[in-house]
């Protein structure tokens, strides 16, 4: 769902006042708070994994710099379980487990196969093109992370309540992106003056998410590991 949202300028009484679509040099916070609509009788535990990151409409492109990240391979589990960077950015999987792991993904824009490699190791990629990467690992079936690469330095992941903050925002009009595993997406527009912008509450519903299994590298159900 897309909807504009349209920040009204001035003091008391002052006309409304649009921002243009050419960003300008002032810059402020963009502030708001997540929700999730569960099914009945379930606690949102995982609102940290929600991504919120800033787009510049009418085909403004800022200047984004790769980074280098880290995704440890830990008691079966990637550490973080999602994390959001820039397109471009190089993330290592060190394997801290006393056993041996294979990080694969099968993103349509960019998927990857670290083969298999043993404790104290380390492979990497690089995720060049922007969008979501789900991570699997072909030994354990029940190893799940994801990537989000962006093209905008202006992106958070929301805190524990929710709530998420995105500092230095130069004034202008912004398509305003949130995503969660289990609650899917939702997109609108914002026009941010310099003082900043608070964005109304967003919810998302994960009252219908399903945790289902999925293939290994080679499309074939898992035989060995964790068991479903």
């Amino acid at each position: 769902m897309s909807t504009s949202i349209l920040l009204r300028a001035g003091l008391l009484g002052a006309a409304v006042s649009v921002l243009p679509i050419r960003l300008v040099a002032a810059q402020g916070a963009v502030t708001g708070q997540i929700s999730i609509l569960e099914r009945p009788g379930d606690k949102t535990t995982d609102l940290g994994n929600t991504v919120v990151y800033l787009d510049p409409a009418a085909g403004v492109k800022p200047k984004v710099s790769p980074v280098n990240k880290s995704m440890a391979l830990q008691s079966k589990n990637f550490s973080p379980h999602v994390t959001v960077v820039p397109a471009g950015s190089k993330i290592a999987f060190p394997n801290q487990d006393p056993f041996s792991h294979n990080v694969f993904s099968k993103a349509p824009q960019g998927g990857f196969d670290t083969d298999l490699y043993g404790r104290g190791k380390a492979k990497d990629n690089v995720f060049k093109t922007v969008g979501v990467y789900p991570l699997y690992c072909n030994v354990h079936p029940r190893m799940t992370a994801f990537v989000i690469a962006v093209a905008t330095p202006y992106f958070t992941q929301a805190g524990a309540d929710g709530r998420f903050i995105i500092d230095n925002v130069p004034a202008g009009r912004y398509v305003l992106h949130v995503w969660h595993e289990r609650g899917g997406t939702d997109s609108s527009v914002v026009d941010v003056v310099a003082s900043g912008f608070a964005v109304p509450k967003i919810q998302l519903d994960a009252s219908k998410w399903k945790d289902l299994p999925h293939k290994d590298k080679n499309g074939k159900d898992y035989v060995n590991g964790d068991v479903y």
